[in-house]
């Protein structure tokens, strides 16, 4: 058996629905690329019974529905337990919670991995030495250690590195980390320029165009090589691709605990969203809001990232665009599969 790589773009689908519920903004950190806003996103904890009706305004018999858990931190929610077998019931196709790896009250004994699809870890570094000081001190150890009581216990673990200027010359040594830990999925995200902390003094710094092309790639292969499947953002689309946005075809709801509905997480920062949940009702939002946006054809290709991140742009001497910037939830995946010898 040969093994080959793979690679796709993982095309916008209407056949699924992916809900990403923000069940509260409180977290035991502050990482420096944080992207949650009180001001715009609330401080409510939701409780058990909100949580429950508004997971049920999306489930559908018709189509899949995957439902991503998280923060803040979601573990200090008192009953995430109980929302995931909640959720469950309902008939998510999939349930994933992101966790910075604390996993507060005794997490890991209220669930089992018939629960839960992945527990989704954040990791910006391959030593504490490069990750603590985006994430916090002894956030490296403790992710690290919860990974290792999930894997443990027989939990699909999957990790997400937010690629930045601090952080892109250490993607290369994530391999080894990935594989000694157990991890099933990695995902390598751009980082967004959003959240208070966006224009701050330890404000983190996107690459460059050039700069995320010779790096990334290459260690999603190498990863992937090693049997982990991969998956990082397009972001920059290639000359002749057609620029397509996810709020036009996809059904993609971001949640927050104040009720705003959002459809791109660029819009995040801003009263825009299209939905909102009033007297627990999914209620669609006067214009303008994002949808307004989303129709918008302009030649830098996603019209949000012009607006609130123009900073990975380029220009020729004519003021045209070198480049167009992708949609970012269009995903690439890289994985390996064994095939017959020839």
């Amino acid at each position: 058996m040969n093994a080959t790589v793979t690679r796709k773009t993982v095309a916008f689908t209407r056949n699924a629905v992916n809900v990403f519920f923000h069940i509260l903004t409180r977290c035991n950190l502050n990482c420096r690329h944080c992207y949650i806003n009180p001001a715009q996103h609330g401080t409510q904890i939701l409780d058990i019974d909100t949580i429950r009706t508004w997971l049920s305004v999306f489930v559908s018999d018709n189509r899949p529905v995957n439902l991503i858990l998280l923060g803040g931190e979601p573990t200090l929610h008192p009953d995430l337990a109980p929302a995931i077998k909640m959720a469950r019931r309902l008939g998510y196709a999939s349930i994933t919670v992101d966790t910075n790896g604390y996993l507060f009250h005794n997490f890991l004994d209220r669930v089992t991995p018939a629960d839960i699809d992945y527990l989704s870890f954040s990791l910006d570094g391959p030593t504490a030495e490069i990750n603590d000081p985006i994430r916090g001190n002894g956030s490296f150890a403790a992710c690290t250690a919860g990974i290792g009581q999930a894997v443990d216990r027989g939990f699909a673990a999957s990790l997400i590195y937010t690629v930045s200027a601090a952080n892109i010359n250490q993607l290369e040594q994530m391999p080894p980390l990935l594989a000694d830990l157990g991890i099933s999925r990695f995902f390598i995200q751009v980082l967004g320029i959003r959240g208070p902390g966006a224009d701050g003094p330890d404000a983190l710094t996107q690459v460059s165009r050039s700069r995320w092309n010779r790096v990334v790639p290459p260690v999603a292969e190498a990863v992937a090589r090693s049997g982990i499947t991969v998956t990082y953002p397009k972001v920059f689309l290639e000359p002749g691709e057609p620029f397509k946005c996810a709020g036009n075809v996809a059904g993609n709801y971001f949640i927050f605990p104040n009720g705003r509905v959002y459809r791109c997480p660029l819009c995040e920062d801003y009263p825009i969203h299209a939905l909102s949940f009033e007297n627990n009702r999914l209620i669609e939002q006067p214009a303008i809001n994002e949808t307004d946006l989303f129709r918008l054809d302009i030649p830098e290709g996603c019209v949000m990232n012009k607006l609130v991140q123009p900073g990975n742009l380029a220009y020729g001497a004519d003021g045209t665009p070198l480049y167009r910037i992708a949609c970012c939830l269009l995903k690439e995946e890289i994985q390996v599969c064994d095939s017959p010898s020839a």
